[in-house]
């Protein structure tokens, strides 16, 4: 058997809540893995335990805590009334800490639990003012500060839907999203930092306001200090400080378990974004069990998770609040020319305690020679790691540069459950390159062709039990047949989620790629992960990306695209060094056909690459059938795999 990179630390685990919530569940002695077994083998006993662990204050009882166990349609604590708003701003005594503003410059202010309530009481009001209620819609055109989590926080006591999207989005691509949900108020900031520039967005606020032709006010949010115009929307126009300055009572309206909390889009690069439908109960629910057990939350911790408001882990990092710990809100680049190690530098100063980012994140820290440990990162007990999977060359360089006591904590979930299939807990061992282990609560399998179950074998990740925070359903899909077919036509009443993954007789779980965009050559699959990890390890390279596309003729081309590092020039001796690289430490059989120097790699709005839509622009589709330019962050670069195809497709056979 590999021996494990980190093995658990028996003081932590014996300190740790997950180990005092097995205790309380009956599961006194229990490991990872007979915890996890009971945690999928009765769910119903697994979430009533977890419930009652974090003191749930229903306002009505549940009944049952799974009526109907059926994907899609489980009913979850039925008869219960709550509000996710009620239970985040409960934990945290008046005076402590419950979220800390950073930003790239590395300034703070902080914001009292006191002053946190008192502010969320006041936007309610606000709200309730102008008229929003149950179910109506509030949408945040917003950069990831207090101002954000506030008006959430707001939105969801008085049971309306809130829905936000990060202002480097355009006004078009954010309408594309909000218009969908016909809101009756958008909050909107003056605009945002990013890499040493202060970026207006008056007038992209405006333009967006115009293009919501239902809202009856827009709240202007005064975060860079840039003034409004006199009637900067066309809708009624409330100063955030008028807003957010009131006295008033704060007011938790129950609502049902199931009720709609939030709206979250998927990233919409090949047509109109979904809206993805989460209620109250699942979300609090699964967020506490995700935060307050895998990553050992509560009060007294500090979480500080680089995300931007448009990506699940916003949601997340909002959550932070249930378990009584001190979220901290970051605006800004990861890693600004100015102070490449700022995001460091702060979680030194502010004592964190579960730092949170990305695999290109440390990757990037690790190529350009930044080190960490020139700061004082004893407080840093967990780095967490999401996005996409995280290589085992940076295991060491996290152990080597962060220290040697952190839990590396590589993550896989997807917005469209708001939270993690797999990963670690204070009690798992970690494999360099691997998840450790499915999270509690989560039935995970890899499913073969024939939708059996395989170990030690590549296989589709499939989810056969339900989880309380799968969507209640997607927005405008009355009948639930997008909804059905987006994770329920491959495997009936399984959950497929689009990834390749092997889970291992030793129960970690390795993550593949994207199972629609695996490399298939000559019946060999491969997925375009593993040949990007070894790619990405060479100095020369920055980025890289794999395409396998099927050609009319019934061949199959596989180029690997490469982007550069400053001064390197793609020769035939970097050729055949990628060549070999891929060869011994990847496939023989998945050495690409060709190798481009191209001069970037597009992604969606939070760091996906788009493997799919690069693909089909090779194989010849119109660039309008597959992709939404408004949801890439480099637009431009789509018109250069289109020409790429088109020469492709130009050359004599």
């Amino acid at each position: 058997m590999t021996v494990p990179f980190t093995t658990p630390d028996p003081q932590v685990v014996a300190d740790s809540n997950i180990r005092d919530f097995a205790r309380h569940a009956g599961m006194d002695g229990a490991d990872y893995s007979a915890l996890h077994q009971w945690s999928v083998s009765d769910l119903e006993g697994f979430w009533g335990a977890v419930w009652k662990y974090f003191d749930i204050d229903a306002d009505t009882p549940y009944e049952r805590v799974l009526a109907e166990e059926t994907m899609p349609g489980a009913r979850w604590f039925t008869g219960a009334t709550l509000n996710y708003a009620h239970h985040a701003l409960r934990n945290h005594a008046d005076d402590a800490v419950a979220v800390a503003a950073l930003d790239e410059t590395g300034s703070c202010y902080e914001v009292t639990a006191g002053r946190l309530r008192a502010q969320v009481a006041s936007v309610a009001a606000t709200l309730r003012d102008l008229g929003v209620g149950k179910g109506d819609r509030v949408v945040g055109y917003l950069p990831n500060t207090p101002h954000a989590i506030v008006a959430f926080l707001a939105t969801a006591s008085l049971g309306a839907v809130w829905s936000v999207c990060g202002q480097d989005y355009a006004p078009r691509a954010a309408a594309d999203r909000f218009a969908q949900l016909e809101p009756t108020v958008l909050i909107a900031s003056d605009g945002y930092l990013f890499n040493g520039t202060a970026h207006d967005r008056r007038d992209a606020t405006a333009e967006l306001a115009l293009a919501l032709p239902t809202l009856k006010a827009t709240l202007l949010v005064d975060h860079l200090g840039l003034p409004w115009p006199a009637q900067p929307c066309p809708s009624l126009a409330v100063p955030w400080e008028d807003a957010a300055t009131r006295t008033e009572q704060l007011d938790c309206t129950p609502v049902e378990f199931d009720h709609p909390l939030w709206v979250v889009f998927s990233s919409g690069t090949t047509g109109l974004p979904k809206g993805i439908v989460h209620g109250h109960g699942g979300v609090l629910l699964e967020h506490l069990k995700t935060l307050g057990l895998h990553s050992d939350l509560g009060p007294g911790d500090r979480l500080l998770w680089y995300t931007t408001t448009h990506w699940m882990m916003w949601n997340l990092v909002a959550s932070t609040l249930l378990t009584g710990a001190t979220t901290c809100t970051y605006d800004g680049s990861p890693a600004p020319l100015a102070e490449p190690d700022v995001l460091w530098k702060l979680a030194a100063r502010h004592r964190v305690t579960v730092f949170g980012t990305s695999p290109q994140y440390l990757l990037g820290m690790a190529k350009f020679g930044i080190d960490p440990s020139v700061h004082e990162l004893s407080s840093i007990r967990v780095v967490g790691c999401t996005g996409s999977a995280l290589p085992a060359s940076a295991y060491p360089w996290v152990r080597d540069h962060v220290g040697e006591h952190v839990l590396l904590a590589s993550i896989s979930g997807g917005t469209d459950v708001v939270s993690g299939f797999a990963g670690s807990a204070p009690n798992t061992p970690v494999w360099a390159g691997e998840l450790s282990a499915p999270h509690l609560g989560v039935a995970l399998a890899a499913y073969d062709a024939e939708g059996t179950g395989v170990v030690d074998q590549v296989g589709e990740l499939v989810v056969t039990r339900p989880m309380p925070s799968m969507p209640l359903y997607f927005w405008n899909d009355p009948d639930g047949s997008r909804y059905r077919d987006a994770y329920f036509s491959s495997y009936p009443g399984v959950w497929r989620h689009g990834d390749w993954i092997t889970l291992t007789s030793r129960g970690s779980v390795i993550v593949h790629g994207r199972s629609d965009s695996t490399l298939n050559r000559n019946g060999v699959r491969l997925g375009s992960a593993d040949i990007h990890d070894v790619v990405e390890r060479l100095p020369e390279i920055t980025e890289a990306l794999v395409i396998g596309a099927e050609e009319p003729d019934g061949g199959y081309w596989m180029p690997l695209f490469v982007v550069l590092a400053a001064g390197v020039v793609l020769d035939d001796s970097l050729r055949a060094k990628i060549r070999d690289a891929i060869r011994n430490g990847a496939s023989p059989r998945h050495v690409p056909d060709e190798i481009l120097d191209v001069p970037g790699i597009p992604h969606t709005r939070t760091g996906k690459k788009l493997e799919v839509p690069v693909k089909r622009l090779l194989q010849g589709a119109p660039v309008e059938q597959v992709v939404n330019r408004g949801a890439v962050d480099a637009p431009d670069l789509i018109d250069h795999y289109a020409r790429l195809g088109a020469a492709r497709r130009k050359r004599p056979a």
